[in-house]
């Protein structure tokens, strides 16, 4: 247990005092009066057995015991000042952190955050990049970007688009390989992201019940997946929003065109009852921003 500290204002009244070595210029500092600054003072020496000053006649001095005491209390006085300029500093500081799918966060989000940084520049984002989504939001993420389903009944969401899986490829693969029809595709390495499970629906839609979906690599990571497709190892299937940047700088192109409906979409989440400047300010800017790309 702490032993018994002394009043605080006391101690302020004292190292005015003493620094000043005069009352009326502590009071005046203080915004007090000379006797509330004596009254202080009187209560400080009370409380430690011992006279701090020297009254003399028009003249204040510190006695041993007070100087020792005051260059105590100046360093401790002004530690305490640090520490609760370091609290209000964290307490003000307007950062957001954002828990993003990789891919997500790398072909789509960071090229489009400098609008947001401009639109927002008192808000510190701070970026998490996370493998897989579980519908559950720890305490250090303030919002974040999901794909999948929408079912997650614990947080607040809201879908941000919904788009189709494209057939990519590297334009050097095509022009090495052509495809002119669907059943072309059966002439190439397949490239699977997570599962086989996109491959398989496509090849129904195609109608193509002989293309060997069993064959390919399969990678965990969206961002992975395109860059073998990148380097001419085959033909992907992603979402538009994942794939658009590699699209649009030529990397990949379009192999056919096609209207499969990717299952899961992007969507913003939140915890509920949320009421942060913040959190509104990123949700309302990325809601927007999707809408126009």
């Amino acid at each position: 247990m702490y032993k018994r500290l002394p009043p605080l204002n006391s101690l302020k009244s004292f190292e005015s005092a003493a620094r000043h070595l005069s009352f009326t210029k502590a009071a005046e500092e203080l915004f007090v009066t000379q006797a509330a600054v004596s009254h202080q003072i009187k209560l400080l020496e009370d409380f430690l057995g011992v006279e701090l000053f020297k009254r003399k006649n028009r003249a204040l001095e510190l006695t041993e015991l007070g100087q020792a005491y005051f260059s105590d209390v100046t360093k401790i006085l002004h530690r305490l000042a640090e520490a609760t300029d370091k609290l209000l500093a964290q307490k003000n500081n307007k950062h957001l952190t954002i828990s993003v799918p990789q891919t997500f966060g790398i072909q789509w989000l960071v090229p489009h955050l400098s609008d947001f940084n401009q639109h927002h520049p008192d808000i510190e984002v701070r970026l998490k990049g996370v493998d897989q989504d579980e519908g559950l939001l720890s305490k250090d993420i303030d919002i974040a970007i999901y794909y999948g389903l929408g079912n997650w009944d614990n947080l607040q969401v809201e879908k941000l688009v919904e788009e189709n899986l494209l057939i990519l490829a590297s334009p050097k693969l095509l022009e090495q390989n052509p495809v002119r029809s669907e059943k072309d595709l059966k002439n190439h390495t397949l490239i699977h992201i997570h599962t086989r499970d996109n491959w398989k629906n496509m090849a129904s839609f195609l109608q193509l019940d002989d293309l060997n979906i069993q064959q390919g690599s399969l990678f965990s990571h969206t961002f992975m997946a395109l860059q073998a497709a990148i380097h001419g190892q085959g033909l992907v299937l992603a979402n538009r929003i994942l794939a658009q940047q590699e699209i649009d700088n030529g990397h990949l192109q379009v192999v056919l065109p096609t209207n499969l409906h990717d299952p899961k979409s992007f969507y913003v989440v939140n915890h509920f009852d949320v009421n942060d400047e913040r959190i509104r300010a990123f949700r309302a800017w990325i809601i927007e921003t999707m809408k126009q790309k």
